[in-house]
């Protein structure tokens, strides 16, 4: 129990610290939060954890893939932030990712890599 406990205060002190950051200064902030500080986290968990080097490694693998098809999202957003509001950028931001990793997971199955 201490350690889930440990592991709760931990992630979640680096998603509060990008959030401090990004609220000084935008363009710090992105970067910091562009940083895979989340996906490091989980792969120090899982070593600590003991799980196998297969199951890491995987992890690594898919984490690269499940992130190109988010990237043009972050770009339109901005641009649906101004003309709509939050509420419906953020509703399209989610939606439209979706839908570009559908898109994006049956083009990767061409090339033998399995997304879905």
């Amino acid at each position: 129990m201490p350690y889930l406990l440990v592991k709760y205060l931990v992630t979640a002190a680096v998603v509060v610290a990008v959030s401090e950051i990004a609220r000084r200064s935008g363009r710090i902030g992105a970067l910091v939060g562009a940083l895979p500080l989340v996906s490091l986290l989980a792969l120090i968990w899982m070593r600590l954890e003991h799980r196998p080097t297969q199951t890491i490694g995987n992890y690594a693998f898919y984490t690269f893939w499940y992130v190109l098809p988010t990237l043009p999202m972050f770009l339109c957003f901005p641009w649906l932030l101004q003309r709509f509001g939050f509420a419906i950028a953020m509703l399209a931001f989610c939606v439209g990712t979706v839908l570009v990793f559908i898109l994006f997971a049956l083009a990767m199955r061409r090339f033998g890599i399995n997304l879905l």
